[in-house]
């Protein structure tokens, strides 16, 4: 089955990035604007969201509907009020360090935040502090309390951020361009005290005459477990794609976009079976998939 996709929004200019679905609209991120916008599928209409947002990218909820988000020119994990016009700030030194610009994210059952933290100096977001690009996670204390800690010693770059339906995978997305790193769909397993064991390589997105192939971007489930990702550009590989990985890394599926660089999809609808991607010149698309999304919140 092919897949027919539809514009619904811009190109807004910039990446749009960070779609989610909230179980009536999707919201996504314009990341240059600093605003999050949100589509209502009933009426058409994309209206703002959130304002003044400092480059946020990755979205998601957690279990009560609270919506965080990564500010990257901020430097840090936040929360978007419900009054609409509140951010509140999340730990964001490490070792008495400001961490990088988190990018991605994925919230658990446990009410942990692991986000990815690769640099860019987005924004007038100021110099690198950390030696390191890696994953990191905000571990819940209570009363609004959280615990920062770094979670991987092993990723050069990490980029899109996935945890699998039972808890027990954390996918992520090593998005590293030099010459001497791999560009990879990593699966770790999440020990019980919180840590991680050592990675499967799923799929590793290689060179060519050309250069080298662009990884995976954002990503998201279905209810079979799949990893349904956002990869590829025109200037290397195969061009711009949406793959369907199974959980052990075969290529169930590819389907080729028309417009470059793909950065995020989540599933939404009455029956979650539509598929919404952004892009890194802010399109938001749409398709039909035969395909039924997994989404931990809203349940």
């Amino acid at each position: 089955m092919s897949w027919d996709f539809e514009l619904i929004g811009g190109p807004y200019g910039g990446t749009t990035e960070g779609a989610v679905w909230n179980g009536e609209a999707v919201l996504f991120s314009h990341i240059p604007a600093h605003r999050i916008l949100r589509y209502d599928p009933k009426s058409g209409d994309i209206t703002e969201h959130f304002t003044g947002t400092n480059h946020t990218n990755g979205l998601c909820f957690d279990s009560q509907g609270n919506l965080y988000g990564c500010s990257g020119g901020g430097r840090r994990i936040v929360r978007f009020e419900n009054d609409g016009k509140t951010i509140t700030s999340l730990p964001h030194e490490l070792d008495g360090k400001p961490h990088n610009n988190p990018n991605d994210l994925a919230v658990d059952k446990k009410g942990r935040i692991w986000f990815t933290d690769p640099y860019s100096g987005i924004g007038n977001s100021g110099p690198k502090e950390l030696d390191h690009m890696s994953v990191l996670r905000l571990d819940p204390k209570g009363n609004d309390q959280w615990d920062l800690k770094r979670i991987t010693v092993d990723v050069s770059r990490p980029n899109g951020i996935l945890i699998s339906r039972d808890q027990k995978t954390l996918y992520v997305a090593q998005s590293d361009y030099s010459l001497d790193q791999p560009r990879q769909l990593r699966a770790y397993p999440i020990n019980d005290d919180g840590t991680l064991g050592n990675f499967t390589t799923l799929h590793t997105f290689g060179m060519d005459h050309h250069g080298a192939q662009r990884g995976v971007d954002g990503m998201t489930l279905d209810e079979d477990g799949n990893i349904i990702v956002c990869a590829g550009w025109e200037e290397a590989g195969p061009g711009p794609m949406i793959y369907v990985f199974s959980p052990t890394g075969r290529v169930l599926e590819t389907h080729p976009m028309r417009v470059d660089r793909p950065t995020n999809c989540c599933f939404g609808g009455p029956d979650m079976r539509t598929l919404y991607v952004t892009t890194g010149s802010g399109h938001l698309f749409r398709v039909e998939t035969n395909h039924t999304g997994w989404i931990m919140w809203p349940g």
